[in-house]
């Protein structure tokens, strides 16, 4: 009767040791929100005046005893510039500008940044075993436009690009939305009937601040495959849209049945091991494959292992 007892309680208790997990079904990777102000900036100047080349460090021919000899050696001149107007060929090496020595390319650039006032310079070239000098007019250099914002990206919850702008809205005068400026691959507001140049007013009735305000919003009070609701300005009128998310699917990701069964899985690194009977100390079967090696253990005491391989040539 006591053993009958004992038997009873462990099929009862053992659905209570019962355990199922979930996962996304693909990876899903993290991003980072940025502040709602950023400054865009170039971190090098490219230069005020223009000589035409472009020069490596001179160093030895030896593959053995490489040594960097003075100057730098022309490794470019371009068509009707002005250090091929000069006679500058490649293959010379640059020893001095003005009382400047050349000893690394970075001296050359460091000189472009700092125009004479006349942007003439006189160079002091060595072409083989001559030494000679020659005046080189340089160009001022064209203006390179500062990098400027080009929109917002939510590239998972709705896979696009948003730009703030400020519209006018009947009855409610002038407000910020977000227009929609790309449309990248997989995105759920197409299905939705969202397209580029829509304009986003709200997100669940409230109204945004702006487009990072949107992103921020999307990805951080919303789960992925969630439904939400916008309301757009189209035409002048306002209508809503109900948008579901990115939805990455689930997929189970652990399954343990007290000390009986146990499978786990993994998506990064792509694994899964099966168990039969764990006793802690050892199972009495276990089954792991991690990418393309695979294991059986048996007892613990036994265990075969096979791996993928790679056939190669041998060559004589």
């Amino acid at each position: 009767m006591k053993n009958c007892f004992r038997f009873c309680f462990f099929w009862l208790t053992l659905p209570l040791t019962a355990c199922v997990s979930f996962e996304p079904k693909i990876l899903v990777p993290s991003i980072t929100l940025s502040p709602e102000e950023i400054e865009l900036k170039r971190s090098t100047s490219t230069g005020t005046v223009d000589f035409g080349l472009n020069v490596i460090p001179n160093e030895s021919d030896s593959l053995f005893n490489i040594q960097s000899l003075p100057g730098v050696r022309v490794r470019e001149v371009a068509a009707n510039s002005p250090s091929a107007e000069a006679g500058i060929e490649v293959g010379d090496v640059i020893l001095q500008i003005d009382e400047t020595h050349l000893n690394h390319p970075d001296s050359l650039q460091a000189l472009r940044s700092l125009p004479s006032a006349s942007n003439r310079y006189l160079f002091q070239i060595r072409r083989d075993t001559v030494v000679y000098e020659t005046t080189v007019e340089a160009f001022p250099a064209a203006e390179i436009p500062e990098p400027r914002e080009l929109y917002r990206s939510d590239p998972l919850a709705t896979r696009a690009g948003y730009r703030t702008e400020l519209v006018r809205v009947a009855d409610q005068g002038v407000l910020p939305a977000a227009r929609v400026i790309e449309l990248f691959a997989g995105s759920p507001l197409t299905t939705s009937n969202i397209q580029k140049d829509s304009l986003i007013l709200a997100v669940n009735g409230r109204y945004l601040q702006s487009a990072q305000d949107l992103v921020n919003r999307l990805n951080q009070e919303f789960e992925y495959g969630e439904s939400v609701n916008f309301t757009l300005l189209q035409n002048g009128e306002v209508r809503n849209e109900s948008v579901n998310l990115w939805d990455p699917g689930r997929r189970i990701s652990k399954v343990s049945l007290g000390p009986l069964v146990r499978f786990e899985s993994s998506i990064s690194p792509n694994a899964y091991s099966f168990t039969l009977v764990d006793l802690w100390l050892f199972s009495l079967y276990r089954y792991q494959r991690s990418e393309g090696e695979k294991s059986h253990t048996i007892l613990g005491l036994i265990n075969v292992s096979t791996d993928d391989g790679e056939l190669t040539e041998e060559k004589n």
